[in-house]
């Protein structure tokens, strides 16, 4: 199997790692993208096309993990004027870290739903509801931000808008599948070698695969549902319009058609830790809470099936960051740069990402950019959490 890389000096591990995943033989094609750092099994930033079958940890542990944008009708000037009131409502509207709930659970028709089509979602629906709503740790974050718009799209006027943007996922129940049914893939495939043993894959046409495959796209509306109801009650508590809503996965996998080989075939496409990007497609891509994130529109590079980073990528593990890195030096990045932190934990700050910047220059035949999102007052999970991204 042949794939391609964008950007340079990528982790040679990463690397590795893809190359690794190119020798399964249910692979047909992948990708690098120009974030792309070390994960489990396929590396984050990792495109991988398989042939009728999927891959849990191809998929990832954060099942669905997502952006949401909601664009709103205020100019940035209020920002300043009304820290204390936003502030406010993010303390009070959201819930971050492993475990965590809302003391009176959320409602959403995502808890209608069939939760009997595995029998990991049969079993965690009570605690999945008792989580909706809530946001993960690590690199998860709720955040208000200048969205500058330097010429009309997408019904906005050239301007600077008030966004919330939201990073998370499907909490403790996603984790749970792709553990659940990443033991069942490798039991499938005892003989495997152990570097392709987190690679091991359930087919689509067997009850384990399709069962995976049912409970990850359930994950993918409840992670969804999640986003939702955080900006739904936001929004609610400042009673402020929503002038456009713009959301995407990044650890995910789809059924879709490509020229692979110059024959367009069925495949099924592992974005861990990439961004859908296929023509007109719109996404987000962050950097960190001191740098910029992107609002961008899919050029349909068939090279790289469609996708695109899903943001900075790392530089550094978090055991270094922790070591790097100290509050006193941060706040002043954060100061200058005009950045309001209510917690986060010393393993996210900005020194951890590589240049957002550098990387959106890496993948400029891959979207295109139409505005630029500068987050001003950023909530992430307290130092402490064990990291779920």
């Amino acid at each position: 199997m042949n794939w391609i890389q964008w950007g340079e000096r990528l982790e040679p591990e990463a690397v590795a790692q893809m190359v690794t995943a190119s020798q399964l033989p249910i692979a047909v094609s992948g990708a690098l993208m120009p974030d792309a750092h070390v994960g489990y099994g396929l590396p984050i930033g990792g495109v991988l096309a398989t042939e009728n079958s999927v891959i849990p940890f191809g998929v990832g542990v954060d099942i669905a993990c997502r952006m949401k944008m909601s664009v709103l009708d205020w100019k940035p000037s209020l920002i300043t004027g009304m820290r204390d009131r936003l502030a406010n409502v993010l303390e009070a509207e959201t819930r971050f870290g492993v475990g965590s709930t809302f003391r009176q659970p959320r409602s959403h028709p995502i808890m209608d739903e069939d939760w009997a089509v595995s029998p990991v979602t049969l079993r965690l629906r009570d605690k999945a509801w008792k989580q909706l709503g809530t946001s993960g740790s690590g690199n998860h974050f709720v955040e208000f931000g200048v969205l500058t718009v330097p010429q009309a799209v997408l019904g906005l006027s050239a301007g600077q808008y008030v966004a919330l943007l939201s990073h998370s996922g499907s909490r403790g129940t996603g984790a749970e599948i792709c553990n659940f049914y990443s033991k069942r893939a490798r039991d499938r495939h005892p003989d495997l070698p152990k570097d392709l043993q987190r690679l091991a894959w359930l087919s689509l046409d067997e009850a384990d695969g399709q069962e995976y495959w049912a409970a990850m796209n359930l994950m993918g509306r409840y992670a969804a549902a999640n986003h939702a109801l955080i900006h739904r009650e936001v929004t609610r508590k400042l009673g402020v319009a929503v002038l456009l809503d713009v959301e995407n996965h990044h650890n995910f996998a789809w059924k879709e058609s490509h020229m692979i080989g110059g024959v367009e075939r069925e495949v099924i496409v592992h974005r861990k830790g990439a961004t859908p990007a296929g023509p007109g497609v719109l996404g987000i891509i962050p950097g960190s809470m001191a740098t910029p994130g992107f609002l961008v529109r899919g050029k349909g590079e068939p090279r790289s099936l469609h996708s695109a980073a899903h943001g900075a990528g790392r530089l550094m593990s978090r055991t270094k960051a922790m070591q790097s890195f100290s509050w006193s030096d941060v706040r002043k990045l954060l100061a200058a740069a005009g950045v309001d932190l209510l917690s986060a934990g010393l393993d996210e700050v900005p020194g951890v990402y590589k240049d957002i910047h550098a990387v959106m220059a890496a993948q400029s035949d891959l979207v295109e950019m139409l505005a630029r999102f500068d987050p001003k007052l950023v909530k992430m999970c307290p130092s402490g959490e064990r990291p779920e991204d």
